[in-house]
């Protein structure tokens, strides 16, 4: 099983992968928790380039092309690996995350963007997507103010530096992606409490992984 989280910069992501992970784990499942970029030793150093504050000309093409650079790393090394040895894999951002930001919010089109996921990994797609919603104003201030305690990396904080219009247009990005694909997103209420977002997210998996067995047992 191969599950995304996916939000605006302050949305809760990395916290509630923990929680994630603990649970399924707790169903027996063993788990893998990844990100992107950065989930591999190469990605690491592509994810210092793409999240430094310093390299904020960097062209919509090359970010594009560097985040697909990361994908290539982590979907080889990582995600097929992982899910061929039945592992369930749980990753911090994925394709959707290109398809908004470089696709819909830097103008290179979210068309373009999944025709090249396409071609470069065979379409490889999530099972269940969790999109950690919240206003872009909200997650925005949640970000700088972690930054300023220490307990985000100011190294890495491009992406805040950015407007609020910018985080306005990912959010708008996200909820328009989540309409397309109801199948695979489930919207979280990332307003809420870190408990209260953590029981949210505990009750759609538990129904997904139901409705999952069940799909399994009648094509048996």
């Amino acid at each position: 099983m191969f599950i995304t989280l996916e939000g605006i910069e302050g949305s809760g992501k990395t916290t509630q992968i923990e929680h994630i992970v603990r649970f399924l784990e707790g169903k027996g499942r063993r788990c893998i928790a990844t990100r992107e970029p950065g989930g591999t030793v190469i990605g690491s150093r592509i994810r210092s380039i793409l999240l430094d504050p310093e390299c904020r000309d960097l062209h919509p093409k090359a970010e594009l092309l560097l985040y697909m650079a990361d994908r290539a790393q982590h979907i080889h090394t990582i995600i097929l690996p992982g899910l061929a040895a039945g592992r369930t894999v749980v990753c911090d951002r994925y394709l959707d995350a290109t398809l908004v930001y470089q696709g819909a919010v830097r103008g290179l089109g979210p068309e373009f963007a999944g025709r090249l996921h396409q071609l470069v990994f065979d379409d490889l797609q999530p099972d269940l997507t969790l999109l950690l919603d919240l206003p872009a104003r909200t997650g925005l201030n949640r970000a700088i103010g972690q930054i300023a305690d220490g307990s985000r990396n100011q190294a890495e904080s491009r992406f805040e530096e950015e407007a609020l219009s910018f985080h306005e247009k990912v959010r708008t990005g996200y909820l328009d992606l989540a309409r397309q694909n109801a199948r695979r997103f489930r919207i979280i209420d990332a307003t809420r409490t870190q408990n209260q977002v953590r029981e949210q997210i505990l009750e759609v998996l538990s129904v997904f992984i139901q409705s999952s067995i069940q799909t399994k047992k009648q094509a048996e």
